[in-house]
């Protein structure tokens, strides 16, 4: 780049560019509105990540913000003036735009860690990636993108293995066992994945992940070569991630092998301080053959990656820590027994870290082949719009390694990427663990009364920033305060109220007074906030959450200030119009709070006469004559309330069909026996519960081809009849 002087012309910056072949600019965006003017050669322009080919007298003119780039694919330079300006005004409206960065124009894949199936999800679990993917999906389909949620069972790590040993049980088993218990805790939270990949099971998952790792071997930068290893001193097993320990090197906190949860930065184990195994009191270091990664060598691709997506400072600023090293040599394969082998042939297997980099894309495929799309995880598209929900001790993972094994297996991709991170959620200020069992349940808060203020607690203290803490008496007291005394208080009265002086029928609204406009302007300002939240810029559930508190607040304030003249002579048009600003808050809040609060919002919805909100982009009053009826409703419980599930008949096939409605949440009297899975609108994430109910009730593994195969339910009862008889 070299700039042009423009003596005399005041606010307009202008410079020449120039791009060599095969070479391409700096992602990046900007305040200015810019405009190239293509003097000579031949490329394209990418506009967050959409491609449009340019030549000689191509004028492209880019938004604010719109990340740009210039690809060179002729043989001579390309040349091009550019011109930039600022537009303040113009800016402010493209920032806020709920379509910004083509979201509206590409399929979203929406990606929440998959989760590991060594115990069932506790709260620190859920508050982070599972239920903001799951309020992010929500409220990107209200706006009309094509989202999805995807995430499954990740089966492959080592922890796994090591509950297998404490429990005396087999990796296969405890994988089995405690997938089921997540896939059930997630349909509890209201969380339903569009897809959810089994990794140990699923159909051309092993093929899939053995063709990613050739590629990468293809590349020439990953291939075997020794490196310092660690092992027991009495066993000679191999150490690496839960089975040893020490400190780390580079903040020096205690941690586990090959990644430190404080810091954020990974290790080599053989690099950990006062290293100790978990099978003995003794460790020896040698060197040992595996196929490995230069990690260091990729730093500036890095760098040009984080400038096209959103990536928090956090991750930039790890990034810059992990790329300090001079050197950095990282194992892709270990000496182990469980997980999946590069080649049959060999004795280590891929690493679970980098598996799962494979795993996202195959996620993305079956999840085509099943909706009609021709998506395939061997051929990523320039146009997929992935967004990532990890907690930060995945960060490195996530935003670091992936991005690396996807430029060396895909050398013509660029992928544009967001990245959500959530830091650990503590309970009674200690970090939640599986294994330790410091920890809340889902299942011990979770039923049909409960998921909607279990959801709104866990948003209004997730984790986001910084770490966070939940208390089980501070939890029961805001739901009591907020949500019961607070929401379903209001609406009460306001029930009472609109019964009492309008017999239920929500009124027109008349003249309006200044403190009406003002109310009204009010909502307005709430709903521009709580739309920033959940958008994908700047999605904050807390931030969301203190905006949905803040409606009902407002309201409250509002109907407090009116009541003095609500009975008054003279100011029957004004109290009608009070009284229709009062129930649009109402039905501002069943929409808004939708992504966060799904019962609930519908509820409220259907009861002021709704069906499937769309995201609003205007405060509506409910259309005078609409008939209100809110007596007799409770929307909140803190704790369960539920009777337990009667036992399951010893039948197969009504406990089947049993089955099959409350996974699918159908009505008890739905008819299914005559009718397949697929027929019934079952999702992944739902086969694969109904997968392991059989398994864990039957003992019957029956492969998830079968499951969706053109087999009825009633058929599938018989068949699993036949195999309990045997």
């Amino acid at each position: 780049m070299s700039t042009i002087d423009l003596p005399g012309v005041a606010g307009l910056g202008a410079g020449w560019g120039r791009v060599p072949p095969g070479g391409r600019s700096e992602p990046h965006q900007h305040d200015e509105i810019e405009m190239f003017v293509l003097v000579s050669g031949t490329g394209e322009i990418v506009v967050d990540g959409a491609r449009h080919p340019v030549g000689p007298g191509t004028v492209v003119k880019f938004d604010p913000f719109e990340t740009h780039v210039i690809d060179n694919t002729g043989d001579g330079d390309v040349v091009f003036v550019t011109c930039y300006w600022r537009e303040p005004r113009h800016a402010g409206e493209v920032a806020t735009r709920p379509g910004r960065r083509r979201f509206g124009q590409r399929p979203v894949f929406v990606f929440s860690t998959p989760p590991t199936p060594n115990g069932d999800l506790h709260l620190g679990h859920l508050s982070g990636p599972y239920l903001g993917a799951d309020a992010f999906v929500r409220f990107q389909r209200m706006n009309g993108v094509r989202a999805w949620h995807l995430t499954g069972s990740d089966d492959h790590q080592s922890y796994v293995v090591a509950k297998a040993a404490q429990e005396g049980s087999t990796p296969e088993q405890v994988a089995a066992h405690y997938g089921a218990e997540i896939a059930r805790t997630l349909e509890s939270m209201d969380i339903r994945p569009d897809q959810f990949t089994v990794t140990r099971t699923d159909a051309g998952y092993r093929q899939g992940l053995r063709d990613f790792f050739a590629a990468l071997e293809t590349s020439g930068q990953v291939a075997r070569r020794e490196l310092p290893a660690l092992f027991d001193g009495k066993t000679g097993r191999y150490l690496y991630e839960v089975d040893v320990s020490g400190t780390c090197p580079s903040c020096e906190a205690g941690t586990n092998g090959n990644i430190c949860e404080e810091c954020g930065e990974p290790n080599t184990v053989a690099d950990l301080v006062e290293a100790q195994s978990r099978h003995s009191d003794t460790v020896r270091a040698e060197g040992l053959a595996r196929h490995a990664l230069a990690l260091h060598e990729f730093r500036d691709d890095v760098a040009r990656h984080h400038q096209l997506g959103r990536v928090p400072a956090r991750l930039r600023e790890l990034a810059q820590r992990v790329f300090a090293r001079e050197t950095f040599d990282l194992p892709l394969t270990h000496p182990a027994q469980w997980g999946v082998p590069a080649r049959d042939a060999d004795d280590q297997v891929i690493w679970v870290w980098p598996e799962m980099s494979y795993g996202f894309l195959h996620g993305i495929g079956q999840l085509g082949a099943r909706i009609g799309e021709q998506w395939q995880a061997h051929k990523p598209e320039q146009d997929w719009k992935i967004v990532h929900f990890f907690g930060y001790d995945n960060s490195f993972y996530h935003a670091i390694l992936y991005p690396v094994l996807y430029q060396l297996a895909f050398p013509h991709w660029q992928p544009d990427i967001d990245y959500h991170v959530n830091e650990f959620y503590l309970l009674d200020d200690q970090k939640f663990s599986t294994s330790r069992r410091h920890a809340v349940w889902g299942k011990d808060l979770l039923c049909p009364e409960t998921v909607d203020a279990v959801r709104f607690y866990l948003s209004r203290t997730r984790p986001e920033g910084e770490r966070t803490n939940f208390e089980r008496d501070a939890y029961t007291a805001t739901v009591r305060e907020v949500l019961i005394e607070g929401w379903q208080g209001w609406l009460d009265d306001l029930d009472r109220r609109l019964k009492a002086r309008y017999g239920g029928v929500v009124p027109d609204a008349g003249t309006w007074t200044p403190e009406h406009t003002a109310f009204y302007a009010l909502l307005g300002r709430r709903l521009a906030a709580v739309t920033a939240h959940l958008g994908q810029d700047g999605f904050s559930l807390r931030a969301a959450t203190a905006e949905l508190e803040g409606i009902v607040t407002d309201a409250r304030a509002f109907a407090g200030r009116e009541a003095g003249l609500a009975d008054a002579a003279g100011w029957q048009s004004e109290n009608r119009t009070a009284m229709a600003l009062e129930v649009a808050a109402a039905r501002l809040l069943s929409r808004v709070a939708t992504p966060v609060m799904p019962r609930f919002a519908g509820r409220l919805a259907a009861l002021l006469g709704e069906r499937e909100p769309t995201w609003p982009t205007t405060v509506d009053l409910v259309p005078a004559g609409t008939e209100v009826d809110l007596s007799g409703q409770v929307f909140f419980a803190a704790e369960p309330t539920s009777a337990q599930p009667a036992e399951a008949a010893p039948d197969p096939l009504p406990w089947l069909a049993d089955l099959v409605r409350t996974t699918l949440g159908l009505p008890a009297e739905a008819a299914v026996a005559d009718k397949t899975l697929l027929e019934l609108g079952a999702s992944s994430l739902q086969a694969v519960a109904v997968q392991y109910q059989i398994l864990e009730r039957l003992d019957l593994d029956i492969p998830m081809a079968e499951l969706l195969s053109e087999r009825n339910i009633g058929t599938l009862g018989r068949d699993l009849a036949q195999e309990v008889a045997r």
